[in-house]
């Protein structure tokens, strides 16, 4: 079984900065590419950055490109998201995800198999 744990989260002012992590655990598990996604209010879940395991290659939204950067620990298994110059449209439930190789790619919600609980972020005026 895998499990993802994210922390991190928390209520910053506009122009602020947070750091996610997600620490991932279970037996033999090797990521092909982990994630972060978020989900605002009334919103469907929106891909934010990823990480391919192997290579380091990174993905990110064009909404986040410039201030949030993904990294990784490969040793440990670790992913994190440090988001700066944050904005009130940053606001929401931030996921971290993990995923095999599948038809569907490093974007799309639906090609990531292991899930964390969530990390509120808020991002007041």
């Amino acid at each position: 079984q895998v499990q993802l744990v994210e922390s991190g989260g928390g209520l910053v002012q506009a122009g602020g900065s947070l750091r996610l992590s997600c620490a991932a655990s279970g037996r033999t598990f090797s990521p092909y590419t982990m994630g972060w996604f978020r989900q605002a209010p009334g919103k469907e879940r929106e891909f934010v950055a990823a990480t391919r395991w192997s290579g380091g290659s990174t993905y990110y939204a064009d909404s986040v490109k410039g201030r949030f950067t993904i990294s990784r620990d490969n040793a440990k298994i670790l992913v994190y998201l440090q988001m700066n110059s944050l904005k009130p449209e940053d606001t929401a439930v931030y996921y971290c995800a993990a995923r095999r190789p599948t038809v569907y790619s490093d974007y799309d919600v639906r090609g990531y198999d292991y899930w964390g609980q969530g990390t509120q972020v808020t991002v007041s005026s």
